[in-house]
């Protein structure tokens, strides 16, 4: 679209279009809008279309694995076997070197830095021993990562993003020469919140890695492994662990996974992939946490799913119904902020989220002024550590949760306040 950039428009020909945008401003404000973006939650409609699921077990059902045991009592630790074969297959690993534990991957993250820092991993120093302990931060990224490592005084080190994942030049240089650096966190596949996937190429350069550090791992989430929008689209991810054993550093990852975002939020599986080392070391820990998760709820998974075909043909009604969401949002910001010179924008094509850059130093403001209108979006830093981005200028949408008239409102919202607040910046040089 040919529109001048408002870089390029007078200081009257701003004051006359912030005065027209200002009354548009103050009627969205008087509809009352009460529309939350914050969080990439699933619609109604997605959970709605799992509610057979709850069926597939009931006080008549064979309750025992292929295995022989007894799903109502204790035992299989590492997880029952077709519920370890599901989740293999969704990640893309070999069963043998997967653990299926509770609802949620993001509780496995935390454990897995958490036993790092007391007990160390393979026999290494416990980090809580360490003078300094750091971890790399591809960012804008993922903020329940970052809240992990700074709950437990983790220094983080940001890695500026590329369509094809971290600056791996930087990543090669850092771990390579700075001992304290103890891991770094992952999005591989339609990346929180840009949506970019990895490539091939960055895949084999991690497999590759040098670290100062023995004891260096990369926590690979790969939560949106099946989230695909287009069945046409190859976004398919190289396997990291295989890649890792090829080049020698079998023990350097932690893969995970989980179905939160396939079935229900919160009523999935989570599961963890590694080396046979690091296996063996989880284990140690988890004979003290619990005598085994629930099994019962991943028979329901496997019989359910039954394999990878299944949970693509469910994750295909997904995609029906995200698509257009996600589509619509775009529409709109090509529609009215292309060639605006005010905001870029990513075009995901799978998981949840798309990333907007506004003009430097507005994005608090933006995210204020939705707010102040009725239009709750994340927090204008929170996909940064520390809550810090310190251009103030990335702002995540999550397209998911709101029905297509509240998304439609929600969208039109945003766009006046991005050209409000950018008019304001612009006015004030």
């Amino acid at each position: 679209m040919n529109r001048k950039a408002y870089q390029d428009l007078s200081r009257e020909e701003l004051l006359e279009l912030q005065s027209r945008l200002s009354e548009e401003y103050e009627e969205a404000k008087a509809k009352g809008l009460s529309l939350n973006m914050s969080r990439g939650k699933p619609a109604a409609d997605q959970l709605d279309m799992g509610m057979d699921f709850l069926e597939v077990l009931n006080r008549d059902s064979d309750m025992m694995t292929e295995s022989g045991v007894d799903t109502r009592n204790y035992g299989e630790l590492t997880g029952i076997p077709e519920a370890r074969r599901l989740m293999a297959e969704m990640m893309g690993v070999p069963a043998g070197q997967v653990i299926v534990c509770g609802n949620a991957s993001l509780s496995i993250m935390y454990d897995t830095v958490s036993r790092a820092m007391t007990h160390g991993l393979l026999g290494s120093t416990p980090w809580c021993k360490l003078d300094k302990v750091k971890f790399l931060c591809p960012v804008p990224g993922y903020d329940r990562h970052f809240a992990i490592t700074e709950h437990f005084g983790i220094e983080m080190i940001n890695v500026p993003m590329t369509p094809d994942g971290p600056d791996m030049d930087l990543v090669e240089e850092l771990v390579s020469k700075d001992p304290a650096i103890k891991g770094i966190w992952c999005v591989p596949k339609y990346s929180n919140p840009q949506g970019y996937v990895y490539s091939d190429e960055t895949v084999r350069r991690f497999a590759n890695l040098k670290p100062a550090a023995g004891d260096f791992r990369i926590f690979w989430d790969n939560a949106y492994a099946i989230h695909d929008l287009y069945e046409d689209r190859d976004n398919t991810l190289a396997d990291i662990l295989s890649a890792c054993e090829k080049a020698g550093n079998p023990d350097m990852v932690f893969e995970f996974g989980s179905t939160s975002k396939v079935i229900f939020a919160g009523g999935g599986i989570a599961a963890v992939a590694a080396s046979a080392a690091n296996l063996r070391d989880i284990q140690e820990t988890m004979t003290l946490q619990t005598i085994g998760y629930d099994k019962i709820n991943q028979l329901r998974h496997a019989r359910y799913f039954k394999n990878l075909n299944g949970l693509k043909a469910h994750m295909k009604k997904h995609a029906d119904l995200m698509r257009p969401k996600f589509e619509a949002v775009l529409e709109v910001l090509d529609r009215e902020l292309d060639g605006a010179g005010i905001g870029t924008w990513t075009r995901p094509e799978g998981g949840y989220f798309i990333s907007f850059d506004a003009m430097e130093g507005c994005a608090k403001r933006i995210v204020a002024k939705c707010k102040e209108a009725g239009v709750v979006l994340t927090g204008a830093g929170a996909t940064f550590p520390y809550g810090m981005d310190l251009a103030d200028s990335n702002i995540r949408i999550a397209p998911s949760f709101p029905t297509s008239k509240e998304l439609a409102m929600a969208t039109d919202l945003f766009v006046l306040c991005v050209k409000l607040v950018s008019i304001e910046k612009l006015l004030e040089a």
